[in-house]
This record gives structure tokens, C-alpha cells and sequence, in this order.
């Protein structure tokens, strides 16, 4: 493999950086694993591992509602996650960090919660081109329930957002905007603070879908003067089935409860339920403790690599070497080239089926998303069925660029 990662100037030791991470020293089908589906998962460092280890061999209990000191200790851990990420994405208190699930259940809270109780026939939804299914099907269901009208922004050839099309979307019928920070199919930077300003100007609330967003730039959602901004822990370094909803306290005091259940409430009777205060309010039953607590840890990881725009631009110089090399193949189409992106790049290969080229690098020990990516309509936007997504984190190098390309030149010419 050719050693090029010496040309990149970082602010962080890469090499060091990849020794956090257990999984990345491994084969697959007997070849050094790359793996190039951050977009998809982020991989764990080892204190978020042994974070989650320490709490089940340690600490395991549940919170909240114990006097007990193992109870004690992990309602103690469980909220100084809440803290961490109040002060990571700037939230002016921390009653405003809801823990969900992960984005998707983030976003249909607000569209449940808030959608159901504030939207009337004829008032006005808008969406984007760019979006996750996760951040369409709520929407249409929410719409379809109370007759309001779904309207979608285009986007241009390049897979940025139409501003002026958007901007003649938006009226005064338009009472939510739901749009990605970034899109995780094109890893399009869409401009969220223009969006919201617009959005706000006309009385709409906006909400972000930032997934794709808090691992590489940073997020602060008072100065984007967002009303709801939802992300993942597991595409920020942390464990799966932990997400984050962050909502401005007048918005969530006026929303009904999406679950009902324990620890969501203040007093129960057969006659009457109080609801507590936030943010319990929404977070009915058990939660993901373990995983919560763990969270705390890949979130101060990524604190300690230090600035957002360091991360953004050593992933910035892969996409761009790796953008450079792919227009070198021949019959290779590179879908989506906006003006501002993320380490993402999606493509597609005359003849090849992007299903056949994901199979054919795996088996090179190089891991890739190939498919729609959850965002069919998108796809239809380019007339395609389909691409194959590589997506960069600060763990991956200009060395396995190399070997991702030297891979699909080799099945160019077996295959084309």
C-alpha cells in the first residue's frame, strides 16, 4: 500500500488516534479493514468501551427513583451525561436535553408532540430534497392526520438546497421547517441559520436533524437559534440506541407527552395524571442507562481532539484526494458536489450495479455503504436506484484511500 498520509497536514496525531480504536486492528477476508461507513456508525473508542463495560460490572442500576448507592451512582453518571452534551451543543439549560432513542425517535417526538397539537387543516409543512426517510414518513403521517400539506425544496444538480425556491415556499401557512444539517447521502452543509432565520420571520418553528452534523462541525444551537435540533450518539463515537433532542423550554412546556408511562409523571390517578417536570416529562420508562453514561465519554473524546474545524478540514483533505482519484475511472459519476460538504462522497459506475461493487471491496476487506441510504426520493431526484457512499472520519487516512481506490480500479477492469 502506498504511504501517503504523510502529505496531509493535521492538527491531531492520526496514528495515535486509530490506537482508541480496538476494532479498526483487525482482517476482513484476509485483508487490513478500512472502513468507510462513518456516515452509517462512527466506530467506539476504547474509553467509551470500557465506560459502558465499568457501568454493568460496576454501577448497574436503576436511576432516578433509588436511595440506594449503586442507584444513587448511576442516576449521578446518567445526568452528568446530560450536562456534558448541554454544554456541547450550547443549550441555554439543561431541562432542554431530551435522551431518546436516537434521531428518528427525535423527530417523531416533535412531529407527534408538537405536530399533532399545533398543526390544523391547510397550515404548511416544508421539507427538503435531501432528507431521511426519518425526516419525511412523520411528517406525512402527521400531515395526513390533520390535513396539512407537505411541501419539499428542491435542490439543484450540484445536491445543494434552492434558496429562492425555498424562500417562495415559505409563508405565513408554513408553520414547521425540518430540514438536515447535512445530507447523509451527499454530505451537502446545508445553510441551517439562513433556514431558520427565514423560517422564524414567517412564524415557523424549525427543526434540525443533526446526525450527520455533530460529529464534524461544530453545533451550537443558540447561536443557530434553532426551536428542536436532534442528533445520535452512535454517528458521534457512542453506543448505539442513544439519541438527543434538543428543544427550547417554552416549546417543550407547551407539547403534550409522546409516551405515557413511568418517571414521566408527576401524580397518577384513575382521575387525573400530572406530568413532571423537564425534561422527564419525555422520557417515559427505563431508559438506556447504560449507554447514556457511556455517551459522556465518546462526547469528551471528541472534546479532547480539540477544534471541530481541524477534524473538518483533515476529513475535508481526504474527500478532496479521494474526489481527485475517482474522476480518474473511467464511467465513474460522482453524485452530489456541493459547494459545501462533509468527508462524504457518493458515486455510481456505468455497468456495475452499486450492490456488486460494495461486495466486490468488502471482499477486499474495505467496508462501504451501498444503496438508496434512506433516502429514495432523493435518488429519484438523480434518476438512479442507488450509490456507493464513502464516508470519512478522523480515524481514516490517505493509505486506505489509496487502497479503496487501487480496489475499484481492479474491479473496473475485471468487470467493465
Amino acid at each position: 500500500m502506498t504511504q501517503v498520509s504523510a502529505n496531509i497536514d493535521t492538527a491531531f496525531d492520526v496514528s495515535s488516534i486509530r490506537q482508541r480504536f480496538p476494532i479498526l486492528d483487525q482482517q476482513v477476508h484476509g485483508k487490513q479493514l478500512v472502513y468507510f461507513d462513518n456516515a452509517a456508525t462512527t466506530q467506539k473508542p476504547d474509553s467509551v468501551i470500557r465506560a459502558l463495560s465499568d457501568y454493568y460490572e460496576n454501577n448497574n442500576a436503576n436511576i432516578h427513583r433509588g436511595i440506594h448507592a449503586l442507584a444513587e451512582k448511576a442516576t449521578a453518571d446518567f445526568e452528568r451525561t446530560r450536562s456534558t452534551v448541554q454544554q456541547f451543543i450550547n443549550a441555554k439549560e439543561v431541562e432542554e436535553v431530551i435522551f431518546t432513542s436516537g434521531t428518528t425517535a427525535g423527530i417523531n417526538l416533535v412531529a407527534n408532540a408538537y405536530g399533532r397539537k399545533f398543526l390544523n387543516a391547510g397550515d404548511e409543512v416544508i421539507i427538503s430534497t435531501l432528507e431521511h426517510h426519518s425526516n419525511i414518513v412523520p411528517w406525512q403521517l402527521v400531515c395526513d392526520e390533520k390535513g396539512a400539506v407537505l411541501k419539499v425544496i428542491p435542490i439543484d444538480d450540484q445536491g445543494d438546497l434552492d434558496m429562492d425556491a425555498f424562500r417562495k415556499l415559505v409563508s405565513d401557512k408554513t408553520k414547521i421547517v425540518s430540514v438536515n444539517h447535512i445530507s447523509n447521502a451527499l454530505g451537502t452543509i446545508n445553510p441551517v441559520k439562513e433556514i431558520v432565520q427565514i423560517s422564524h420571520e414567517a412564524g415557523a418553528v424549525v427543526l434540525l436533524d443533526g446526525a450527520q452534523a455533530v460529529a464534524h462541525v461544530e453545533v451550537d444551537v443558540q447561536e443557530l437559534d434553532c426551536d428542536f435540533y436532534a442528533f445520535s450518539a452512535h454517528k458521534l463515537y457512542g453506543p448505539t440506541g442513544v439519541g438527543v433532542l434538543y428543544g427550547k423550554r417554552k416549546l417543550l412546556e407547551s407539547m403534550n407527552p409522546y409516551q405515557g408511562g413511568g418517571e414521566m409523571i408527576k401524580e397518577v390517578t384513575f382521575e387525573k395524571t400530572t406530568f413532571a417536570e423537564l425534561p422527564y416529562k419525555f422520557e417515559a420508562g427505563t431508559p438506556n442507562i447504560a449507554d447514556v453514561v457511556a455517551f459522556d465519554a465518546a462526547i469528551k473524546f471528541v472534546n479532547q481532539l480539540g477544534s471541530k474545524k481541524d477534524i473538518l478540514a483533515y476529513e475535508q483533505s481526504l474527500l478532496d484526494e479521494t474526489t481527485k482519484r475517482l474522476k480518474e475511472i473511467p464511467g465513474l459519476r460522482i453524485i452530489g458536489e456541493a459547494k459545501q460538504k462533509i468527508g462524504v462522497v457518493s458515486f455510481v459506475l456505468e455497468g456495475l450495479h452499486h450492490f456488486d461493487i460494495g461486495m466486490m471491496l468488502d471482499a477486499k476487506g474495505i467496508a462501504v455503504r451501498t444503496g438508496h441510504h434512506c433516502t429514495q426520493p432523493l435518488m429519484q431526484r438523480f434518476g438512479i436506484e442507488g450509490t456507493v457512499r464513502i464516508s470519512f472520519s478522523i480515524y481514516n487516512t490517505l493509505e486506505e484511500v489509496d487502497a479503496c481506490i487501487e480496489g475499484l480500479k481492479q474491479i473496473v477492469a475485471k468487470w467493465r
